[in-house]
C-alpha cells in the first residue's frame, strides 16, 4: 500500500472518531475511552500513587453523616467512640471528620502500615467482592506485623461476619467458621490505600452501572448489608 492511501486512510479513521455524529462513532468513542482509562489512566494513577486501587467509588452508606454537621453527628454517635477511648477533639482533628456519602469517589494513596493513623480512613479486601472503606479505631503490632480495627462512621460498630460452608452466618469463635469480613484484626497485607481526598458524586457513574447489571443477573455483588 502506498503512503498516500494509508495517509487517506487515517484521514478517514481520524474524520469518523471526532467529526462524524453517527450513532457508530459514538459507540467508538465510548469504547475507546473506556480502554484509555482502564488500561492507561487508571494504571498509570496507581504506579504514581503507589496501589492498585487509585480511585474507589463509594456504593454504601456505611460512612455517611447523614448531613447532620460533625456536632449533630458526633451527639447521636459519641457513644461507642468514647466507650473506646476516641474522643470528640481527636475526631474533629481526623481526615474527612464529616465522612462521605454514597456515589462520592475516593481517591486512594499506597501506605506503609507503620504510617497508618487511627482516625485515617483505609480501603482494604476481605472476602467480600467489593473492597471496604471505613475508619481506623484502633491499631496494634503482633510481632513485625501490624494489625488495624476500623468502623463505618456510619455504623453501630465494627462488622464481624464469619460463615459456615453452606454461607450460614454463624459465631465467630464456632467450629468451621470462615471469615469473610471482621474489621476487628485487619492484617496490614489486607490494606489496599487511604484515602486522599473525596470527589462528590461522580462515582454515581459506577453504581448505575452495577444497578442496571443487576436488574438481569443474580450475581452476589448485587447484593449488601
Amino acid at each position: 500500500m502506498k503512503f498516500s492511501d494509508i495517509r487517506r486512510a487515517w484521514k478517514k479513521i481520524w474524520y469518523f472518531i471526532w467529526e462524524d455524529n453517527s450513532i457508530w462513532s459514538w459507540i467508538v468513542n465510548i469504547v475507546l475511552a473506556f480502554i484509555l482509562i482502564k488500561f492507561v489512566v487508571y494504571p498509570g494513577l496507581g504506579f504514581a500513587l503507589s496501589t492498585t486501587h487509585p480511585i474507589v467509588a463509594v456504593v454504601s452508606g456505611s460512612m455517611e453523616h447523614n448531613h447532620l454537621g460533625f456536632n449533630g453527628w458526633w451527639e447521636k454517635n459519641k457513644a461507642w467512640y468514647l466507650n473506646n477511648n476516641l474522643t470528640k477533639e481527636e475526631f474533629n482533628e481526623f481526615s474527612l471528620k464529616n465522612g462521605f456519602y454514597k456515589g462520592d469517589i475516593i481517591v486512594l494513596k499506597g501506605k506503609k502500615p507503620k504510617d497508618i493513623k487511627i482516625g485515617d480512613i483505609i480501603v482494604f479486601q476481605s472476602r467480600r467482592p467489593d473492597p471496604i472503606i471505613h475508619r481506623v479505631v484502633k491499631k496494634s503490632q503482633i510481632d513485625e506485623d501490624y494489625y488495624f480495627q476500623t468502623k463505618g462512621d456510619n455504623n453501630p460498630g465494627p462488622i464481624i461476619d464469619y460463615r459456615n460452608i453452606n454461607g450460614n452466618r454463624i459465631d465467630k469463635g464456632a467450629s468451621g467458621a470462615i471469615k469473610v469480613l471482621d474489621e476487628t484484626e485487619i492484617n496490614e497485607n489486607e490494606i489496599i490505600g487511604k484515602a486522599l481526598f473525596k470527589i462528590p458524586l461522580l462515582g454515581y457513574i459506577k453504581i448505575w452501572f452495577v444497578e442496571f447489571v443487576c436488574l438481569f443477573n443474580d450475581f452476589n455483588f448485587c447484593i449488601g448489608d
